[in-house]
């Protein structure tokens, strides 16, 4: 049976299911605007086929009638053409519209963005909230593997592809950034430059700073000075805790300071064995390309960043000066900030 004589068939029998309406008016109806008043988003299941999706589409509101919705995929050779996945349809949509939308596959792009300076464990959290995405991760990656940024994913994507996706991100970037760093770099590899490019991501929240932290930071391990930084510290004491994201929120106490461990920048010189977080790009660029400066010192300046300094004695005025600010700020009932730098 040649293909328009068998359509020709199937449309004599639609129309007569659908009492007796002509073709034509059923070809009409499948281009006259549908009851949606507004736009309206749609889970597609997988495996489903020509009636349950329809039937779905009619409760939903999308199309008024399932069964003309379904004579038009099939008199127009469609059926088995209908993706899976979750759409958006406009307000007022036709049949034929819905019909052209769930061919082309254009489902919602959705967006999952992972916070610089988070931790691996606060990113596998994002994945776990993050709605559409499906599966459990095989693996759980380590420190400073990933990179923070948007990453764009549709409804029904596994969460492991979309966390190797991440991995591969940092990997990409790391490589391009390591091959453009500046000359003499006191740093020996790209793990060194996560770690270091972690610590900065804690310690700062503003961009202009990051390369001078950097540079603090770089100037003191060339001294062979140990680095002093509170995050490493809080980081340490979170994995001691058994804090679940890795994030210590509290303030440390002395006797944090003065425990030992891998990451007690106070007691141990050189870098932490492990990144504290994921750096973004800024922080990273920072340590492998920080600013020119002699400073080895910086505490809080009681405005949400910091002042820095060459010599002890300048440093020890700064914080004596940051001191009296949190005085302050703690007899007025207001919050006394962040707390020093460590240095």
């Amino acid at each position: 049976m040649r293909p328009w004589f068998r359509r020709l068939a199937l449309a004599a029998l639609i129309a007569a299911a659908l009492g007796g309406v002509g073709v034509a008016a059923l070809f009409s109806a499948l281009d006259r605007p549908g009851p949606l008043g507004g736009p309206a988003i749609v889970v597609v299941p997988k495996g489903k086929g020509l009636g349950p999706i329809a039937g779905l589409l009619g409760k939903q509101g999308v199309i008024s009638s399932p069964l003309v919705f379904m004579a038009g995929v099939r008199l127009t050779g469609n059926q088995g053409r209908l993706r899976a996945g979750e759409f958006e349809f406009p307000a007022g949509i036709t049949p034929r519209g819905v019909m052209e939308v769930l061919i082309s596959g254009a489902t919602v792009v959705r967006k999952l963005t992972i916070p610089e300076g988070a931790t691996t464990a606060q990113a596998i959290r994002h994945l776990h909230g993050a709605y559409g995405l499906m599966g459990e991760l095989l693996r759980t990656p380590e420190e400073g593997a990933l990179l923070p940024d948007t990453y764009h994913y549709s409804y029904g994507d596994e969460r492991d592809e979309v966390i190797s996706r991440m991995e591969q991100a940092m990997v990409d970037e790391m490589t391009r950034l390591w091959r453009s760093r500046a000359p003499g770099s006191l740093l020996t590899s790209p793990q060194e430059a996560i770690i270091l490019a972690s610590i900065v991501e804690r310690e700062t929240a503003l961009g202009a700073e990051r390369p001078l932290i950097a540079a603090v930071f770089l100037n003191r391990l060339r001294r062979g000075m140990a680095l002093q930084s509170d995050p490493t510290v809080a980081y340490g004491t979170a994995l001691r805790d058994a804090v679940p994201d890795r994030v210590l929120r509290r303030a440390l106490t002395r006797a944090d300071l003065a425990a030992p461990g891998p990451y007690n920048t106070y007691l141990n010189k050189g870098l932490p064995p492990q990144p504290i977080a994921n750096p973004g790009r800024a922080s990273i660029e920072a340590v492998l390309h920080p600013a020119k400066t002699k400073a080895l010192y910086f505490v809080a300046d009681g405005n949400g960043g910091h002042v820095f300094a060459d010599t002890l004695a300048e440093h020890n005025r700064n914080v004596r000066r940051w001191r009296r600010i949190r005085k302050q700020r703690e007899a007025g009932g207001g919050s006394s900030g962040n707390g020093t730098s460590g240095l």
